[in-house]
């Protein structure tokens, strides 16, 4: 497969702010221009970032419907109604939804909780969760993570004398669902200030309020509930579906990991032993390649109840029992993925002209529809580029796109939404379903879209460089330093620094697909590891070359001995010239 070279974007400078974040806040002045680099423009921005805690979250009675809601909560708790808690089926929604139920009904309320398949058509999950609340005789429906887009549906669902609250955090078509209350931070009118909540952030704002309620109105002790124990759901929905970890997000997944390492919910702690993590030493990365997955293997290839059971479940025998089989369900999920993602990269490679799009649009019958949103995140990390993939099943066509920057994905979906059955999702992450005969007419406006929209320069891969560094700076207090930073993920990426370096050997292939370097800067040597980046061999196949590298430092254990080791992201020679 070609390698197309990254971009490399340089950092902006600012040698006045630099100095004084150094001075205000003692900190090494590299970790100062990498605050820089992320766009922080001020000391209480980057204080804020630094230091941010719990007090500092906003209050939940920003959101404008947030005293409705929580009103007919308390009179269904008051009335012992019995309130069906409905969810998406990913990880945002099956933590949502975990929530909400552990809350509601340690706060007194008579709680179901519905979550459905991914196989459903979008169209008919509202029909579904209408069903689940006559025949469990629901008065209440709130749904997490879900919703926004059904306003038709829950019209249904209120003629049927079955009161709905919408919890959401997805982007909002034309018409909005009228109910008794809708809870989402990308309305117009919402004076929320995070735009960037997943739903089980949303989820947790409305707990928030309903126990902030409660206390006020003596209807519960304030030591009977604790908020803090919810923050786990709360940091793994929100790593899940790539929320920002920015302003308010940040913090609830910084706390919400604390939460995590304490190890208190044991249908987690089973997770992990099965992931064989280890809980004290948790990161966003290993959550979101290890935990993510297997809760949601359920929602791709079999039942999404299983992973709100396993994150509810209090006996040790049957959380045990129940992690094993998600680590089953996500070994099958990883045949079922492999096989179409082969597939898909032997007709990228047979059919290079695809690549001359500006966009990728492919669609087939042999895919499982519940993979097509890690093939289409994957392809379009990949080749920087809007890809959008369609598994097609008895003449219906169920699509995930995911995309760059430069290209947001609502207004296409809303411009051709005759073509469509259904859509919904954000500007950077959709879904839809589609007639297989709309298929060919959909494409061609797509890439027509992309084509018109996007320049080379946006698809072209990107490599956004944090700071300049001297290898003499690469101490173990300095990446200490570094974890000021964390927790790293969407938005807050691990920072790529960059340094001058001398290749002292040939570098090495290690495990096929990967080269070790030895590089030298002044006097200090250091070893890096650049993953997948053995084709690149020949390009440095002697000794004695300078080289400029961008890699991120960690420190490496081996046979319990710490050293700091690059990992390096690329590497650019006078050959390039």
């Amino acid at each position: 497969m070609d390698r197309s070279q990254p971009l490399w974007v340089y950092p902006e400078k600012n040698p006045a702010l630099l100095q004084s974040i150094v001075g205000e806040f003692d900190i090494h002045p590299v970790t100062a221009q990498i605050l820089i680099s992320r766009g922080l423009k001020t000391l209480p921005e980057i204080h804020e970032f630094l230091y941010a805690k719990l007090p500092n979250l906003f209050e939940p009675d920003l959101f404008p419907d947030m005293n409705k809601a929580v009103e007919r909560i308390r009179v269904a708790i008051q009335k012992q109604q019995k309130i069906l808690i409905y969810g998406d089926n990913d990880v945002d929604g099956m933590t949502a939804a975990a929530l909400l139920t552990e809350f509601l009904r340690d706060a007194g309320g008579q709680i179901y909780v519905h979550i459905p398949h991914r196989t459903m058509l979008k169209k008919s999950l509202m029909g579904d969760a209408l069903q689940f609340a006559l025949s469990h005789h629901c008065s209440l429906l709130i749904t997490v993570d879900c919703g926004i887009t059904a306003a038709k549906e829950i019209q249904e669902v209120v003629e049927q004398g079955i009161d709905v609250i919408v919890t959401d955090h997805h982007e909002p078509t034309s018409k909005i669902p009228h109910c008794i209350a809708t809870l989402n931070p990308k309305l117009i009118n919402s004076t929320y200030p995070n735009r960037d909540l997943t739903g089980v952030g949303v989820a947790f704002k409305l707990a928030h309020a309903v126990l902030n309620e409660l206390i006020e109105n003596d209807e519960i002790n304030p030591s009977q509930i604790d908020l803090k124990s919810y923050l786990d759901l709360v940091a793994l929905g929100t790593i899940a579906d790539m929320g920002s970890l920015k302003g308010e997000n940040r913090i609830l997944v910084r706390y919400g990991l604390k939460q995590m390492k304490k190890a208190k919910r044991i249908g987690l702690a089973k997770l992990f032993q099965v992931s064989e993590l280890e809980q004290g030493d948790l990161a966003p990365v290993e959550v979101a390649s290890k935990i993510v997955p297997r809760l949601n293997s359920l929602g791709r290839i079999a039942d999404p109840i299983k992973g709100v059971q396993l994150l509810l479940i209090r006996d040790p025998a049957e959380a045990e029992t129940l992690a094993k089989e998600l680590d089953i369900n996500n070994f099958e999920r990883q045949k079922i993925e492999r096989k179409a993602s082969d597939e898909i990269e032997e007709y990228l490679f047979q059919h290079r002209e695809i690549l001359s799009d500006k966009a990728i649009f492919l669609y087939s019958e042999n895919w499982h529809p519940g993979i097509i949103a890690i093939l289409s995140a994957r392809i379009a990390k990949q080749y920087n580029r809007p890809t959008l993939i369609v598994s097609i099943e008895d003449g219906i066509g169920k699509g995930s796109i995911r995309t760059i920057p430069e290209f947001p994905l609502l207004p296409i979906l809303k411009a051709n939404e005759e073509l469509l059955i259904n859509f919904g999702g954000h500007d950077y992450a959709a879904g839809f379903t589609i007639k297989q005969e709309n298929i060919p007419a959909f494409k061609k406006a797509f890439l027509r879209a992309a084509e018109q929209r996007l320049q080379d320069v946006d698809i072209t891969i990107k490599l956004f460089l944090d700071a300049k560094v001297q290898f003499t700076e690469l101490t173990f207090d300095f990446l200490e330093s570094l974890t000021l930073l964390e927790p790293f993920g969407h938005d807050n990426s691990p920072p790529i620094l960059y340094a001058d370096a001398h290749q002292i050997w040939p570098p090495k292939v290690v495990g096929k697909y990967h080269l070790k370097l030895f590089l030298e800067e002044g006097d200090r040597m250091l070893e890096g590891i650049a993953f997948g980046l053995a084709d690149k061999k020949e390009l440095i196949r002697r000794k004695d070359i300078d080289l400029c590298i961008a890699f991120t430092p960690h420190i490496n254990l081996f046979h319990n001995k710490a050293s700091i080791q690059l990992q390096i992201k690329d590497f650019q020679t006078k050959l390039y010239n």
